[in-house]
Order: C-alpha cells, then structure tokens, then sequence
C-alpha cells in the first residue's frame, strides 16, 4: 500500500510506531498541510524508519499526484473535516487524528462524502491500544464484572505552553473534542454502547491566558444500554507531576469492580480485591487499521465508532455550551 501524510500537530506518530512492521507499505509523500507548520517533524520520524518521502505544499495535489492507498490527516485541527472529504472523494483510505471534525455540519459532510466512496475512515483513538486499558476491556467484555452498570473516565494534562490555536474555539474545537474525546471513547468501548443522553458543563476560567479555552470540564450520560457513565476533562495537572497526563477509568457491573489507574489494573470480585499487571497488546493502532483494510484482523475501531464518537463529542460540547440535556 502507499502511503501519504498530512501535519504534525497531533499523533501521527501512531504511523511511525508500526509503520515497519507492515510489509511492502511505501511513505511516498508528506505534507505540512499549512504554510505555517514544517514538514521536518514527519521528515524526521519517516527517516527514523527508513523512509526518504517527497515533500508537497499543497496536500490536495499531493493526493492527487500520488494516488495513495491511504493517507494520514493530522494537519490544523479546522482543516481536518475538509482532508477527509477530499480523501473520500478520491477513495482513498483515511487515518485521522481525533475529532475528525469541529462542527456538526462538517461532520455530516464527512458522513455524506463516505457514503459514495470507498474509503475507510479511522481517528486516532489510540489509548484502546494502552497495555492496562486494553488488557482491562479484554475482561471486561469476558464477562469480568458481569453487566456493565456504571463507568467512570478521567483525563487530566499537565497545561503546559499551548499554541496560539488553542486559544480559539474556532481553530481548537474545544477541550472536550479534544482531551475528552479519548474519555468518551473509553465509555462507548467499555460499555459497548452507544450514548442516549447527556448533560455537561465547563469553564474557561482561570485557564492561565489561553483565551477561550476550556481548563476543566465535567459530563454526565446515560448509555443506550441503560449504564450510566461520567466523564471528568481538565488540563489542572501539576506541572512537577510524573507524567504528562493521569487516565483513569473505573468499571462497575453486577457482580464486580475494574479499575484502571497509573498503569495498573485492579479487580474486585467475589474472591476479593487483586491486582493484574496488563499484558502487552498485540496490535497498534495504525498497523491494526492497515491491516484491517486487508482483511488479516478486525481492526479495534471501524468507522461507524469513529464518526459516533466525534458526534458524540460535538453533542456534549453543545450541551455544555447551552446547559441543556441532549438527547441523542
């Protein structure tokens, strides 16, 4: 397969963990998706693994000079909608970073442009691929902790220094699509279900001079399947802390407990508390997406998760922006 990739600014560097352990792919060209971002990162990384691709400063005719198989969108977050429609449009297979949209319109124009085409599209949900978060679904869904009832998600970053596109929901998309978008896509995964309503809230303020961007956020939601599940947002950690962020999920069902926290998983059941050091998954996330679109393996998140969950994301910004309930 050949491949093309757009920007740097999120986590294509998902591309770069598996990219040689997929035989006979070829990274024929990158682009920087804007003139005011460098190729050199994707330069720098395709180098890493072996790979001299030509650089093109206009990524449409970057598409439609290669004609690749697929092509990772990790370009301005605002452009991403408008990248995946033209990949569709040219049928070609799209890896994209999360949210694959910053608008409900937007997204529906994705949903119209892949319904003509052939085009398989995957964001870059890559915390389904962590050791624990991975291993801890896997029991989960073994029947673990008997029905899912109840599911708690934390994502907390340290803030850090921010680019100016941050400070703008028009070229950030909010820090719910953002950071959040990995905490609702735990609860969808775990629960194995869809949302059904939502109620949220946010706030901007004490946010550090980062213009109208959300430090911390909170949402509440009942899923399709009757679980109920709370997903809690915020850029408050402490700049000394150990690592960059603190994921967190807690599973509650009929006959047991999971939590998965620093790395860790514990269990609670009728034999007590325990805990399970996760085993190493056996598949990434791009490689995993490639070779789906070859039929070796179900990859762990098709395109209806995708889509769902950028919706999901918008929907629940919404509810915090109006402070009403959404149904869905």
């Amino acid at each position: 397969m050949k491949l093309c990739m757009i920007g740097m600014r999120g986590h294509s560097c998902y591309v770069f963990e598996s990219l040689n352990e997929i035989p006979g792919i070829e990274l024929a060209a990158v682009s920087p998706g804007c003139p005011e971002d460098s190729p050199a990162p994707l330069l720098e990384n395709a180098a890493k693994c072996g790979f001299s691709p030509r650089v093109c400063d206009d990524w449409r005719e970057m598409l439609d000079n290669e004609k690749p198989d697929i092509v990772c969108i990790d370009g301005k977050y605002d452009l991403h909608a408008e990248m995946c429609i033209e990949a569709a449009r040219r049928n070609i297979h799209i890896f994209c970073e999360k949210p694959i949209a910053l608008t409900l319109e937007s997204l529906d124009a994705i949903e119209d442009a892949l319904k003509t085409s052939s085009s398989k599209l995957v964001s870059m949900v890559g915390l389904r691929y962590d050791p624990a978060m991975y291993h801890a679904h896997r029991l989960v869904a073994g029947g673990a902790i008997g029905k899912v009832k109840l599911i708690y998600a934390q994502k907390s970053y340290r803030l850090g220094t921010r680019p100016d596109f941050y400070k703008k929901r028009e070229t950030y998309g909010g820090t719910i699509p953002w950071v959040g978008s990995h905490a609702l896509d735990w609860i969808m995964w775990f629960a194995d279900s869809g949302f059904a309503t939502v109620a949220a809230t946010q706030t901007s303020e004490d946010n550090f001079g980062n213009g109208s961007m959300e430090i911390a956020a909170q949402a509440i939601f009942t899923m399709k399947s009757g679980a109920l599940a709370e997903a809690s947002i915020e850029y408050l950690r402490p700049a000394a802390a150990p690592s960059h962020g603190d994921d967190r999920v807690r599973i509650a069902g009929t006959s047991g407990v999971i939590e998965v926290r620093d790395g860790h998983i514990i269990l609670i059941d009728a034999a007590g508390q325990r805990t399970i050091e996760p085993d190493t998954p056996d598949r990434k996330i791009f490689s995993d997406f490639v070779f789906g679109l070859e039929g070796r393996l179900n990859c762990l998140v098709d395109t209806r998760q995708s889509l769902d969950l950028t919706r999901a994301c918008l929907l629940t910004r919404q509810a915090a922006d109006d402070g009403t309930i959404i149904r869905f």
